[in-house]
C-alpha cells in the first residue's frame, strides 16, 4: 500500500458537531484561591529601598523635597492595550483594596463590596488587581497588554530579571517599578514580565502615559496580572477611587465605575477556546478562514457581564442575509465568555460577526473559502518522510519541545480520525483504509499551523 504526501497549509477541519445558537462558556475567574500578591516581608524590605533610594537621589541632587507641590497626582488608567492588539480591550479588574481590617472573609471595598479579598493569616489585599482578558498568558507571550505611569513621577526603584510566569503563592520577588509623583506619593507597578520594564534608570523621570512594561506574573502571583499600590506623601496605604466606604478625593482624574460593563473581544475560533489552570497555556484557538461547513465557534469576551443585562448577536452572510440571536445573563462576573458552534456556513465570501452591549458594538469578520492560504504568522519548517513498507510516517523538526505541538489526522469529510496531544515523530498508518487525509501539526500558543495532504493507495 503505498502514501503520497503533499504539503501546504491550512486550517482545520472539525467535525465536532454543536446546536447551533446554543451557548456554552461562563465565568473566568482570576486567583480563585485568593493568593496574596505580595508577603509583608517583601513589603517591608522594599520600603526600606525605597527610603534609601529616595535618600541617595536626594544626596546627588536627583531629588529636591523643596521642588514638591504636594498637589496630589491625578491618574489615568494604568492598563492599555498594545497597538499590535486586536482585541478591543485588554484587561479586567478582579479586587479592589480591601477596607475592612478584620479577617477572615470580612471584606468591604471602596465601593461597600466585597470585590477584594483577605487570607486566613491577615493579609488584607492592598492594591488594586488588573488582570488580562482574555487570554491572559497569550497576552503576555505577545505583549499585548502594557502598563504605563499613571500619573508623572520619578522611578525611585525598580527590580527586573525576576522568573515572570509564577501560579502560586512562593518567595519569589516581582519585577516592578516604583515612581514618585510630585506630591511625594509613590505607585507602585508589580507582577511586570522579566525584560519588559522601562529602559530608564532610577533617578530618570517618566511621562504621564510613557511605557513602563508588560504585564507579567512574577513573584506571588496565579496569573499575568498588574497589581497597583499607592502610599500617599506620608507613606500611608491609600485607594485612589472614592466611594461610600473611602471617603475623600478621588485620586483620578476621571474615576471608572465600579463596574464598567464592555466586550473586550469578540472572536472566531476552529475548536472552542479552552482556558487551563496555571501553568497550562490557554489554548486560543483563534482563526478567520474555514472551509464551508466545517465548524465555527463565534464567542464573545466581556468584562463586568451584570446580571439582567443582554448582550445581542449578529451573523451577516456574504449575501447580506443576517442570523441574530440573544444571551441573558443571569449572573454578574468580572470574566466571561460564551461561545456558539456551527458547521451550516457554506456561502463563500466574507462574513461579519458583531455583539452589542450596554451601548457598545464590536464586530470581527470571517471567510468561507474552499482554499486556505498559508497563514501570515511562521510555523518551525517540519519535514516528512514515508515509509511504505511500514505504512508510517516519520516527522522530523530542528530545536521543538514537544509538549508545544499537537497532531490530528483528518478525513475528506473533516472527521477528526486520530489525535496525539504532544509532537511524536513516528505515526503508524496501518489503520487507515485508502483514501486522503489531512495531517495537521499544530502549535498549542500560536493561531498558526502546517498541514500535509496524506493519499494512501
Amino acid at each position: 500500500m503505498k502514501i503520497k504526501i503533499l504539503f501546504f497549509l491550512l486550517l482545520p477541519f472539525i467535525s465536532f458537531s454543536q446546536t447551533k445558537m446554543k451557548s456554552y462558556g461562563g465565568e473566568f475567574k482570576f486567583n480563585p484561591n485568593n493568593l496574596p500578591c505580595i508577603t509583608e516581608a517583601s513589603k517591608a524590605e522594599i520600603k526600606i529601598q525605597l527610603q534609601a533610594n529616595i535618600a541617595q537621589l536626594e544626596k546627588i541632587g536627583k531629588l529636591n523635597s523643596k521642588q514638591f507641590n504636594f498637589v496630589r497626582p491625578s491618574f489615568i488608567w494604568p492598563v492599555r492595550k498594545a497597538a499590535s492588539s486586536d482585541f478591543n480591550n485588554v484587561f479586567a479588574i478582579s479586587n479592589y483594596v480591601d477596607h475592612n481590617s478584620n479577617y477572615p472573609n470580612q471584606l468591604q471595598d471602596y465601593n461597600c463590596g466585597n470585590r477584594t479579598y483577605d487570607t486566613d493569616n491577615g493579609y488584607n489585599h492592598p492594591g488594586i488587581d488588573i488582570y488580562s482578558w482574555p487570554f491572559s498568558w497569550y497576552q503576555f507571550q505577545n505583549d499585548l497588554s502594557e502598563v504605563i505611569a499613571a500619573a508623572p513621577g520619578t522611578i525611585i526603584y525598580k527590580n527586573d530579571g525576576e522568573f515572570d510566569m509564577s501560579c502560586n503563592f512562593n518567595s519569589n520577588e516581582w519585577n516592578a517599578i516604583y515612581v514618585r509623583h510630585s506630591d511625594n506619593s509613590i505607585a507602585w507597578y508589580g507582577h511586570l514580565k522579566n525584560g519588559s520594564l522601562n529602559a530608564k534608570n532610577i533617578g530618570d523621570t517618566v511621562n504621564e502615559g510613557e511605557y513602563l512594561g508588560v504585564i507579567g506574573s512574577s513573584g506571588n502571583s496565579t496569573g499575568p496580572h498588574l497589581h497597583f499600590e499607592v502610599y500617599d506623601s506620608t507613606s500611608n496605604l491609600i485607594d485612589p477611587y472614592n466611594g461610600n466606604c473611602n471617603s475623600g478625593t478621588s485620586w483620578w482624574r476621571n474615576q471608572p465605575d465600579y463596574y464598567s460593563p464592555n466586550i473586550n473581544a469578540a472572536l472566531t475560533h476552529d475548536e472552542p477556546p479552552s482556558f487551563k489552570d496555571c501553568p497550562q497555556i490557554e489554548s486560543t484557538n483563534i482563526a478567520n478562514k474555514f472551509l464551508p461547513n466545517t465548524n465555527v465557534y463565534l464567542a464573545g469576551y466581556f468584562k463586568d457581564q451584570l446580571s439582567e443585562t443582554t448582550a445581542n448577536f449578529k451573523l451577516q452572510y456574504p449575501d447580506g442575509r443576517i442570523d441574530s440571536w440573544s444571551k441573558n445573563f443571569t449572573n454578574t462576573y468580572t470574566g466571561s465568555y460564551w461561545y456558539w458552534g456551527t458547521t451550516d456556513l457554506n456561502n463563500l465570501g466574507t462574513y461579519l460577526f458583531e455583539i452589542t452591549y450596554q451601548g457598545q458594538n464590536v464586530s470581527t469578520s470571517f471567510e468561507i473559502v474552499t482554499t486556505l492560504t498559508a497563514s501570515s504568522d511562521t510555523l518551525e519548517n517540519f519535514t516528512i518522510i514515508s515509509n511504505p513498507f511500514k505504512e508510517e510516517l516519520k516527522i522530523t523538526s530542528k530545536n521543538i519541545n514537544p509538549k508545544d505541538y499537537r497532531l490530528d489526522i483528518y478525513n475528506q469529510l473533516g472527521q477528526r480520525v486520530f489525535k496525539q496531544e504532544n509532537f511524536i515523530n513516528r505515526l503508524d498508518l496501518q489503520f487507515l483504509s485508502k483514501g486522503v487525509y489531512f495531517l495537521k501539526i499544530k502549535n498549542k500558543n500560536k493561531r498558526v499551523l502546517q498541514s500535509f495532504k496524506i493519499i494512501k493507495e
